[in-house]
């Protein structure tokens, strides 16, 4: 089997999911015509998030991809961001989502994999988020100090918020992890995270957020607020203890060797579909956007530099 096909999910296997425009879809934004370059165009996503909810949000994007390049699309979804990150550096993949580290990561295995195209802008005109530690609302942890000698849940080890920039920024506030924490585990993804917090079987654990909107939406976007918007979280029932400074909004990647016209064209099918069609905008975002706006990988620079620094430092250990 594939290091591709090894990666996928048992409800991602085979086709994902195609589809046909409905009667009433329209499309008239830039377009660029693949067939003669490829025979379909393949779209993955980061196991954040259970497979199905993942497809079923993004299933709008079908529409737009195949009217843009006038070829079909497929969506693929993996158990964690590393099946994600060898798909693409196969050449497997022509469309990921990437977190700030999960593109620094496919930059520092092959720097001519992919390339960033677009990120999203908040609604307060803002194009980062935040790392943020929540806990149970009704636990007597209220504060960092609080967490000393309890169990700390980290995302995936791929994932910027969820691991990366808070094993920096706490490194710095509280002195190495090990010793301050009783433990730190990866949980599998953002989502499950949280719901090992809510179940009692962690004390925290990290998650990425908008940080702007109403705290009882779960933000204006971010992993809490699909959680709200799924029903499985209440946010009544956490608190937040701690924030980390602003991260790169990550970036819409697409495979380096495509033609810069295809390329162009995504960056104006995402912004015609946020004009006119928010709703599906909005989903793909996983909330509500401002703007989608093109950046290249200068935009990353930094965050390549501390995943490459972290990588050394464990090499040397």
């Amino acid at each position: 089997m594939s290091s591709f096909l090894k990666y996928l999910t048992v409800q991602a296997m085979s086709l994902i999911m195609t589809t046909t425009a409905s009667a009433d879809f329209k499309y008239e934004g830039p377009t660029f015509d693949l067939s003669g370059i490829q025979p379909e165009f393949r779209i993955g996503f980061l196991g954040d998030e259970a497979a199905q909810d993942i497809i079923s949000r993004n299933e709008c994007l079908i529409d737009y991809v195949e009217a843009a390049y006038k070829i079909p699309a497929k969506m693929y979804t993996f158990k964690d961001y590393a099946g994600t990150m060898e798909a693409f550096v196969g050449g497997n993949l022509d469309y990921t989502w990437f977190g700030s580290s999960g593109y620094a990561g496919l930059y520092l295995q092959n720097p001519e994999a992919g390339e960033p195209i677009m990120t999203r802008m908040q609604p307060s005109g803002d194009t980062g988020y935040f790392s943020v530690m929540v806990t149970l609302a009704d636990s007597d942890i209220e504060t960092l100090e609080d967490m000393r000698g309890k169990d700390l849940g980290f995302a995936d080890p791929n994932s910027t918020s969820g691991f990366l920039i808070p094993s920096i920024e706490l490194l710095d506030q509280v002195g190495p992890l090990d010793e301050y924490f009783a433990s730190t585990e990866f949980q599998g993804g953002h989502e499950n995270g949280v719901l090992a917090v809510l179940n009692g079987d962690i004390d925290a654990a990290v998650t990425w957020v908008s940080g702007v909107g109403e705290w009882d939406e779960g933000y204006s976007s971010g992993n809490l607020r699909k959680m709200v918007d799924k029903g499985i979280l209440n946010m009544d029932d956490i608190r937040q203890i701690w924030s980390s400074e602003l991260i790169p909004n990550g970036p819409i990647v697409l495979r380096k060797a495509l033609p810069q016209e295809a390329k162009d064209t995504m960056l104006g099918m995402m912004q015609w579909m946020h004009e006119n069609d928010p709703l599906c905008s909005e989903n793909v975002a996983n909330g509500i956007v401002k703007a989608w706006i093109p950046v290249d990988h200068s935009f990353y620079e930094t965050i390549v530099q501390a995943r490459k620094a972290k990588l050394e430092a464990q090499a040397a250990n």
